[in-house]
């Protein structure tokens, strides 16, 4: 196996990973991902034991250990820029030494489960509800940067939605990726099922208008009235496309749950959504000890 550049592959001068500082034996199989930093200290209250906190940037990393399974809850904040960073580097912890900056010849595969907030743009998903993104349609274009992209991408639904769209060249390529089919019966039952749109940002690229007009006026009509086999957009967030893109290029399960804190159809919003999610993390966390 070839050896992998310093200049692709940064490790810090402790052994850890470039942007994480976190080290391959610090890392557990099961990944919790948060977008705020300050929720990753919710998710680890549940925790039995905490074998370390870690802090760099807004990268905050707590390994522990919940009903006596071994768990890393990690936040990632906003976009899926950041959701490049983590995924990349949390695969090189489990699948590449980092001492001989070789691939591993066993590959390990990690569960990875996105838990955030969302919009809504249908108006019978209520606020406080569930929804798994069996599918995360990427407005991004961060999958687009990687080869084979279109092996992990369900082809049928993203050309039926650029024709309904009449989707603008100046715009990136839409991808549509597909939670883990491991991770999608494991929360089917609790959880509506969701075609997630991840926006490259809040407030344009998700419809809202403040001072500027938007490019597209009806963007958030369009994406309501699609529909695919039975399937419709469900709701807006902002990481869950590379997640499920890039995990299942490097061959791991992942999944995003997002809680519903406002439907933008109805015009109605919970700022006060925090017991919701608690409710959310609980959920999250007896699924993954199963």
């Amino acid at each position: 196996m070839s050896q992998i550049p310093s200049s692709e592959l940064i490790i810090n001068s402790d052994g850890s990973i470039f942007h994480l500082h976190i080290k391959p034996e610090e890392l557990a199989d099961t990944v919790i991902l948060v977008g705020d930093p300050g929720r990753v200290e919710l998710v680890s209250s549940f925790f039995e034991s905490k074998e370390f906190v870690r802090s760099s940037r807004e990268f905050v990393t707590v390994t522990g250990k919940y009903k006596g399974k071994r768990i890393t809850v990690l936040s990632t904040g906003i976009g899926t820029d950041n959701i490049d960073i983590v995924v990349n580097e949390l695969d090189a912890l489990a699948n590449i030494d980092l001492k001989t900056r070789e691939p591993k010849k066993e590959h390990k595969r990690l569960t990875l489960l996105r838990i955030g907030t969302s919009g809504a743009i249908q108006p019978d998903i209520p606020i406080g509800s569930f929804v798994l993104s069996h599918i995360s349609v990427g407005c991004d274009g961060l999958l687009n940067w990687y080869a084979n992209r279109e092996s992990v991408s369900q082809l049928d639904m993203e050309r039926a939605f650029v024709k309904h769209f009449d989707w603008p060249l100046n715009l990136p390529a839409p991808y549509f990726a597909k939670a883990s089919e491991r991770m999608i019966k494991l929360f089917e039952k609790e959880t509506i099922k969701g075609v997630t749109i991840s926006a490259s940002g809040f407030y344009g690229p998700q419809g809202r208008v403040l001072r500027l007009p938007l490019a597209i006026p009806d963007m958030v009509s369009k994406f309501e009235s699609f529909r695919f086999n039975g399937d419709r957009i469900t709701n807006f967030e902002m990481e869950g496309s590379a997640i499920a893109g890039l995990s299942a290029l490097l061959g791991h399960d992942a999944a995003t749950v997002c809680c519903i804190i406002a439907n933008r159809h109805l015009h109605e919003s919970q700022p006060d959504y925090k017991p919701y999610i608690k409710k959310l993390v609980t959920l999250a966390l007896e699924k993954l000890t199963q």
